[in-house]
């Protein structure tokens, strides 16, 4: 497989990216192939000796095989705990979208699959007149949808797929993250018969998710399958 990569994005905030983020790394580990992980923005990052760090990024980071700098994992990491754009606003910062892809084609350039997770949902802004939508765009990136699955889920979830598909991004499919057991699988069955991409996998609650226990719950097969087909 040539160098490429995903975007990891969510019907909302809050709903498990990053756990599915890194079971899809820890997945692709085990299919032989060399992953690099990427959080271009986060908000409500720590400060620490080295400099601010985002909790998200930094599991990332543990669990893709290709090593890197913080800095190219996460170009942008912004200390307050809101929305990114109001965060960047705030610490007098503008995120640019030519140094994030400055930064993914370095990570790309030593792995065979790179994972981008973005932050919040797919309308999220980031700077004036550009939202997380149109960072996918800028990266080219094909868009994995993780759906938390709770009250309110289905709207969200094809609200979501719409948009993706709208703004001409491929759409490799979609991880039902269960949240919470009422009538979960009624929601996600419910889903696949009315979402227009296959569901890649099902991951149950957990009380401390591991990369290792997500990932026997993905279908890396098929996501890859799907990848190469957005590829031709």
């Amino acid at each position: 497989m040539v160098a490429t990569g995903l975007f990891v994005t969510g019907t909302d905030t809050e709903i498990g990216k990053t756990v599915i983020a890194c079971g899809l790394l820890e997945g692709l580990r085990r299919a032989g192939l060399r992953a690099a992980a990427m959080k271009p923005v986060a908000s409500g990052c720590r400060e620490t000796a080295h400099g601010l760090r985002n909790e998200d990024a930094e599991h990332l980071s543990r669990v893709a095989a290709v090593q890197a700098p913080y800095s190219q994992i996460n170009p942008y990491a912004l200390a307050p705990a809101i929305a990114p754009h109001l965060a960047a606003e705030e610490a007098g910062v503008r995120v640019d979208p030519a140094e994030i892809a400055a930064c993914y084609g370095r990570l790309a350039s030593g792995a065979e699959l790179t994972v981008v997770e973005g932050a919040g949902g797919w309308r999220v802004p980031l700077a004036p007149g550009f939202d997380m939508s149109d960072l996918a765009a800028h990266l080219k990136l094909p868009v994995l949808l993780v759906v938390g699955i709770r009250l309110g889920c289905i709207n969200h979830a094809r609200l979501s797929a719409e948009a993706i598909l709208a703004d001409g991004r491929p759409l490799l499919g979609w991880v039902a993250n269960v949240l919470t057991d009422n009538r979960a699988e009624a929601q996600i069955a419910s889903l696949q018969t009315r979402m227009p991409s296959p569901l890649i996998g099902t991951v149950p609650w957990m009380q401390a998710p591991d990369p290792a226990s997500v990932a026997d719950h993905l279908a890396i097969d098929t996501l890859l399958k799907r990848l190469r087909a957005a590829e031709d």
